[in-house]
């Protein structure tokens, strides 16, 4: 076999061909075609004439995918082949009469700290040597990269393009402009005037450029035909600026980049850059800075990438800045990037807030003011509905403003109909939203906070939460509709880190009527989900805001539902103590009610804590102060509660069925659906621990089918519960196993802990 490394010019290399050709048994030309169609990339029908001039010496330049198909159609093996590119790129390289590498090379440097973007850059060199179906490989290839401000979109670009070249691709051409589509001292490069130096570039004389656009774009698309060109499109306005520096030849590449969003440009293939990972930005950082250092402050070098949000150019800053002050140790620096964030992110007179503030200036006012209104929203993310709340203004125009942000890469879509703020640009959000205030600056949240007042509000009551106080249905009206149970409680999934955050905000600002009123919409969802401790957490901001607020029927009502945590979280003394503050609250303002309300509270945590006599006499004292029918729903939990007690007691039972029997008139008569399930339940346990097997029976099936109507799937799981416990006393073992199996299932859907009883009835049986 010949040695591609011998030849020493391009008509050496060509006459080597011809001897490889000879080598591998001198196949026909037509037969050889044959066998280098499959192999061209993309696969393609090679006529035997092409494979003939291919073969002549004297050629200027020679096709690098159709030199490598016909090499390996020859019988060349793969390393060998590896040895045949080099050698095609080297020879191609050095002809004087110039050729496919060396031509007109107008690449910037590549960046001797590129670091990362390993997929980003897999991607990018796949869609510029792999056009896969037949449609494509009739186009130029497009490669849109697109990215917020500082994500390293030029960086990858340069990277890619000079991978390219180095590996023998698009190797006639490669042309390079910057735009200046985002520049604070320059307008945005007018393509006419790219055009013609392109053309120069290209070899045309000055007094052959034609004056006007279309005639330039003509000529630089004749004049990089049949060429295999790259073309570096830097920092792009928009999608009008770059169209006609587009070639039309399909052996081109376009790479483009720019902070908006091109999806207008036919054909372009869009490449969105994020932030680096923590290991990238890790890397980045000690690239630059110095392995040593980083390794010797791993968790000081973790704080400053993390307070640089992951940004390629802030780490890059940082690191840069550690660079020209080898005494600081890492530790110095992640202090000031925490105090001063922004300011500090800089190495000499290069910083991020101006690069962050261009994309902000571009902006239409309209935009601007909701970019500085997201600087007002505490909360992670946020959705149309809550921006419009913010910027009181209809919920299309909100979306469409979102969407605009996002094309504008301000913004980012993380799941349909959220949006996040990077948090260097949720900083700059809070420093212009500061700087350029709205008219009423505390208007926005004061807006925000009502919205998610009056649509948790909503939610509360379409989950059935009980005893609901603080908010008219007149403001509920205002808010969203859910259609079902299971719409309210994902209402709440998704929002609960928006609401704490609103809560939070709320409270620092003084909002002290939201503050406690949101603890009160949210409570029944911490429970069903057993979020205690975010219920306690928001629990003591609303008992705080109502202390501020000096409304003391609110305080008593805070720390009654404050205590109900407590008693869940298993701390019986503090729940204890918050009942009797309440109680006192209550006594002082000779609301009869409320003092009822925090004895059956009381008499729950007596009961818990194995009181019962105590626990029953307080009960009783609930009930004496229980008169009127405002005072039936409280009454009917006095009742179930007093039965409860006695329930364990096998001489007091007949007082129990009799006090929960009580109870479920009353609640039929107020049409608590919910709470009369759980008395059903309750009379059923009595009769099982009974011996009556059959009315139980009855009772639990009832209590089932009360609870499919509701579409309560606790209480389903409770009903089953007690039902598969029913067949074990009758020794029915099988109907037992089926009925805990069906319960088991319905308290792992909701992530209850009762599922844990009923895997250790599986178990026992």
């Amino acid at each position: 076999m010949p040695d591609p490394s011998s030849a020493a010019d391009l008509a050496d290399f060509i006459g080597l061909l011809g001897e490889l050709r000879a080598w591998a048994g001198t196949p026909s030309y037509r037969m050889l075609a044959e066998r280098v169609g499959p192999l061209m990339r993309p696969t393609s029908v090679v006529s035997h004439s092409t494979l003939v001039d291919a073969f002549k010496p004297g050629r200027r330049r020679l096709d690098m995918d159709l030199v490598m198909a016909t090499v390996r159609a020859l019988g060349v093996s793969e390393p060998e082949a590896v040895r045949w590119r080099q050698a095609c790129i080297r020879v191609h390289a050095e002809a004087k009469t110039g050729g496919p590498v060396g031509v007109l090379s107008q690449l910037p440097t590549d960046l001797a700290t590129f670091t990362g973007r390993r997929e980003e850059l897999t991607r990018l060199i796949e869609a510029a040597t792999h056009q896969r179906d037949e449609e494509a490989a009739n186009t130029v290839v497009i490669s849109a990269i697109e990215g917020m401000a500082g994500v390293g979109k030029t960086q990858l670009a340069i990277h890619a393009a000079h991978q390219l070249v180095r590996s023998g691709r698009f190797a006639d051409v490669q042309l390079h402009a910057n735009l200046r589509g985002f520049d604070a001292e320059h307008p945005p490069t007018d393509p006419s005037a790219v055009l013609e130096a392109f053309l120069r570039q290209l070899g045309v004389p000055a007094q052959q450029i034609p004056g006007t656009r279309d005639e330039r774009a003509a000529m630089f698309r004749d004049r990089l035909r049949e060429r295999h060109a790259l073309i570096l499109l830097d920092n792009a306005a928009d999608e009008n600026q770059v169209r006609d520096l587009i070639p039309a030849n399909p052996t081109c590449l376009v790479l483009i980049t720019s902070r908006r969003s091109l999806t207008a440009l036919d054909n372009a293939t869009p490449h969105q850059l994020d932030v680096f990972t923590g290991s990238e930005a890790l890397a980045l950082l000690a690239r630059i800075a110095g392995h040593d250092r980083v390794a010797a402050e791993p968790e000081a070098a973790a704080r400053i990438a993390e307070y640089c949000g992951y940004l390629p150019l802030a780490v890059s800053l940082a690191a840069a800045r550690l660079r020209s002050r080898p005494a600081w140790p890492l530790q110095h620096l992640a202090d000031k990037l925490r105090d001063g964030r922004l300011s500090a992110i800089r190495a000499g007179n290069r910083t991020l807030r101006p690069v962050f503030h261009l994309s902000y200036q571009e902006l239409d006012e309209p935009l601007r003011r909701i970019f500085r209104l997201l600087g007002h929203h505490p909360g992670p993310d946020t959705t149309p509905a809550q921006v419009a709340a913010l910027a009181d203004i209809p919920a299309d125009q909100a979306e469409d403003a979102l969407e605009h942000l996002q094309d504008e890469h301000l913004l980012t879509q993380p799941t349909p109909g959220r949006y996040e703020l990077h948090d260097l640009l949720r900083l700059l959000a809070v420093e212009l939203a500061a700087a350029e205030p709205e008219p009423e600056p505390a208007a926005p949240l004061t807006r925000l906070a009502t919205w998610c007042l009056a649509t948790g509000y909503t939610a509360a009551t379409t989950i059935g939460t009980p005893n609901l106080t603080g908010i008219t249905r007149a403001q509920a009206a205002e808010s969203a509709r859910f259609e079902d149970y299971d719409d309210a409680l994902a209402w709440f999934d998704e929002e609960q880190h928006t609401l704490a955050a609103v809560q939070q905000a709320a409270a620092e600002a003084g909002l002290h009527q939201h503050v406690w009123q949101l603890a009160e919409a949210q409570k029944h969802f911490f429970v069903v989900r057993r979020h205690l401790d975010d219920f306690l957490t928001a629990q003591h901001l609303a008992v705080a805001a109502t202390r501020a607020e000096g409304d003391r029927k609110a305080e008593a009502l805070m720390l009654t539902t404050l205590g109900g945590v407590y008693w869940m979280a298993g701390r019986l003394d503090e729940s204890e103590d918050c009942c009797l503050k309440a109680r006192h609250l209550y006594q002082a303002t000779d609301d009869h009610m409320g003092e009822a309300s925090t004895l059956i509270a009381h008499g729950v945590v007596k009961t818990h804590q194995g009181d019962h006599e105590p626990a029953d006499e307080l009960f009783s004292r609930a009930l004496d102060l229980l008169d009127g029918p405002e005072a039936l729903p409280l009454r009917a939990k006095a009742l179930l509660n007093r039965a409860d007690v006695h329930k364990s007691h096998r001489d007091r039972r007949p007082q129990a069925i009799a006090g929960f029997r009580e109870a479920l008139t009353i609640l039929r008569q107020i049409g608590d659906r919910h709470s009369e399930a759980f008395a059903l339940g309750n009379i059923a346990d009595c009769h099982r621990l009974d011996g009556d097997l059959d009315t139980a029976l009855d009772l639990y099936r009832e209590q089932q089918d009360l609870a499919r109507t509701l579409a309560d799937a606790y209480i389903q799981a409770e009903a089953l519960l007690g039902i598969g416990d029913t067949h074990a006393g009758a020794q029915r073992t099988a109907a037992a196993r089926h009925a805990w199996t069906k319960a088991l299932a319905l308290y792992e859907k909701i992530d209850h802990p009762k599922a844990t009883e009923a895997r250790r009835r599986l178990a026992e049986q």
